[in-house]
């Protein structure tokens, strides 16, 4: 009896199967909520690495047949972290039209301290044409002698330097936008063309989301002004960059360029367009854009309608531009106004 008793006594419990499981889980758990710490920390980090691991060189190959030296214009070597100028070429060839540059934006990038110029140069520009000894419509100088007497031709207007150039043509801008899944347009009222002699076109007002042939009618409405217009293409870069370096879109890049193909060229190298946007990526906000449109006012010489820049504007450009551009500069002048751009009813 006192045996039983005994044994009773010093017989152990059964174990609880949930208890043989508490401690593991709960380790299990630190292990991936530390994971998910670190990863939610470094994720650009890790985006970056997959980009390098997988990506990289479908980009760097597809950047490669993008390049294109502007003529006998030697491309500068300039680091990603230093301020460069960088022009870019809207350019929009239907039919059997010249290849004139629609859209001309001078631009200034500053990375380390993660800002951008964006100035708008009016396509009607009546200036010299560097390489043909004629004044004319500034536009005319792409069809006339491509990147190159752009370049010549905008640097001698602003006298600053044109580093870089980066022309596409608006034929391939419909596919890239749809490969990023659209973007977010401001447009408060319908975009309708109404003139017989422009094609159709229409872009419904306040939708979430454009895609690309509603995203190449934005930028390719006219009936308004070209102060208006200049603006939308300002705006549709910021919208499509703001697009393109979401997380979810960082994958689709490398489509993306691969779209671009022949519709793309500059004299920009892969490797220095992969690290730019490798250090762009790696901020903590995306670049502040600062907007600016020459002024000037319309004439007409010989039945032709000319936009003449104002030579005080320009002048106040050019020393804006040489702030810009100077990477010692403490304090850099910033656009006297945001937007310039008359109001419009199409954004």
């Amino acid at each position: 009896m006192m045996e039983n008793s005994a044994a009773h006594l010093t017989r152990r419990k059964p174990k609880n199967p949930k208890k043989k499981w508490k401690k593991p889980l709960i380790i299990t758990l630190s292990v991936l909520l530390v994971l998910g710490g670190l990863g939610f920390i470094y994720q650009k980090q890790l985006v970056v690495f997959a980009f390098n691991m997988f990506a990289s060189a479908t980009v760097k190959e597809a950047l490669d047949d993008s390049f294109v030296p502007a003529g006998d214009k030697d491309a500068p070597v300039v680091e990603h972290t230093d301020p460069f100028s960088l022009l870019l070429l809207g350019i929009d060839q239907r039919d059997n039209e010249p290849s004139r540059s629609d859209t001309i934006i001078y631009s200034v990038v500053r990375p380390e301290d993660n800002k951008v110029l964006l100035l708008s140069i009016p396509r009607d520009s009546y200036t010299e044409i560097v390489g043909r000894d004629v004044k004319s419509k500034i536009n005319s100088a792409y069809a006339h002698g491509e990147a190159k007497m752009a370049m010549d031709t905008v640097e001698n207007l602003l006298g600053n330097k044109v580093d870089f150039y980066a022309a596409i043509n608006f034929n391939g801008l419909k596919d890239i936008v749809d490969a990023v899944g659209g973007v977010e347009l401001p447009i408060k009222k319908n975009i309708e063309n109404k003139l017989k002699i422009h094609e159709k076109l229409f872009v419904e007002a306040n939708k979430p989301i454009y895609n690309g042939e509603e995203a190449l009618g934005y930028v390719r409405y006219r009936e308004d002004s070209d102060f208006n217009r200049t603006m939308r293409h300002r705006i549709f870069l910021s919208a499509f960059m703001n697009r393109a370096l979401e997380v979810k879109n960082l994958t689709k890049i490398p489509d993306v360029i691969q779209i671009a193909g022949s519709n793309f060229t500059t004299n920009m190298t892969s490797d220095f367009i992969v690290k730019f946007a490798e250090s762009l990526y790696m901020k903590d906000s995306i670049p502040t854009i600062s907007n600016y449109m020459l002024k000037g006012e319309g004439a007409t010489r010989s039945g032709t309608w000319y936009y003449d820049l104002s030579e005080d504007d320009l002048q106040y450009v050019r020393g804006m531009i040489a702030s810009w551009l100077d990477p010692d500069a403490t304090e850099i002048i910033e656009p006297e106004s945001a937007d310039q751009s008359e109001t419009s009813d199409a954004a």
